[in-house]
């Protein structure tokens, strides 16, 4: 039998806390391990509690959910993070993914579908599709685009051109299978080939490979 999968919730809300620990507690593979109210408190309670997934609140007084992010992933062996957002268009939301947050969910996803989001990020499967992803960046606006066009044609142009192939179907929301079909590799060679552009690229996940390859203007089939 798999151990739980260990889930943090931090919320300034107590009322979404405690409705989020009702979700959680009705199934036996997901344990609710601890609580913050604030950005704040977040460092303390991953040290205390040593989650697989932390559902972080975007807008909390004191230190918000991006600030709150960005400092978890720069940690060794971090958790995952799923942002929570009241809003799909919300400008912090994109910025949190690009932080390494694994995806979001809106506070009033159904909870069979928050369960299934958490065992998917824990598993390492983000939970953006690619045209949420193009809606979030209609939505934001082209503020800093075409430097972020620049920036990541730079960085995709480290990578070899089979890597580069990988990355661009990852963008596209290819699954493993589908790009091994595509380009005629082994399930283990895409594998191997995502986990090298993420080395290679400083990336923590493949919500990341994707936001960079839709910078670069090559998302289209």
């Amino acid at each position: 039998m798999t151990d739980a999968v260990r889930v943090l919730v931090v919320d300034d809300d107590p009322l979404v806390r405690a409705g989020l620990a009702l979700i959680l507690d009705t199934t036996p593979d997901i344990t609710l391990v601890g609580e913050a109210a604030d950005g704040t408190e977040v460092a303390r309670a991953v040290d205390e509690h040593r989650p697989d997934v932390v559902l972080m609140d975007i807008r909390m007084p004191r230190l918000d959910g991006l600030t709150a992010t960005e400092l978890l992933r720069v940690r060794p062996d971090p958790p995952e993070v799923i942002v929570l957002t009241t809003f799909q268009a919300d400008e912090y939301v994109l910025r949190a993914l690009r932080a390494g947050a694994s995806g979001f969910l809106l506070k009033d996803t159904p909870p069979a579908e928050i369960l299934r989001a958490i065992h998917r990020v824990a598993a390492g499967e983000p939970i953006l599709s690619p045209a949420v992803t193009r809606r979030l960046i209609a939505h934001v606006g082209v503020t800093g685009v075409n430097d972020r066009y620049r920036r990541a044609r730079q960085t995709l142009a480290r990578l070899s051109d089979r890597e580069r192939d990988v990355a661009m179907a990852v963008g596209r929301g290819r699954s493993n299978a589908e790009i091994g079909e595509e380009l005629f590799m082994g399930i283990g060679t895409v594998k191997a080939h995502v986990s090298s552009i993420l080395t290679k690229l400083g990336l923590n996940n493949r919500t990341q490979i994707a936001l960079l390859v839709h910078d670069a203007g090559l998302t289209a089939d």
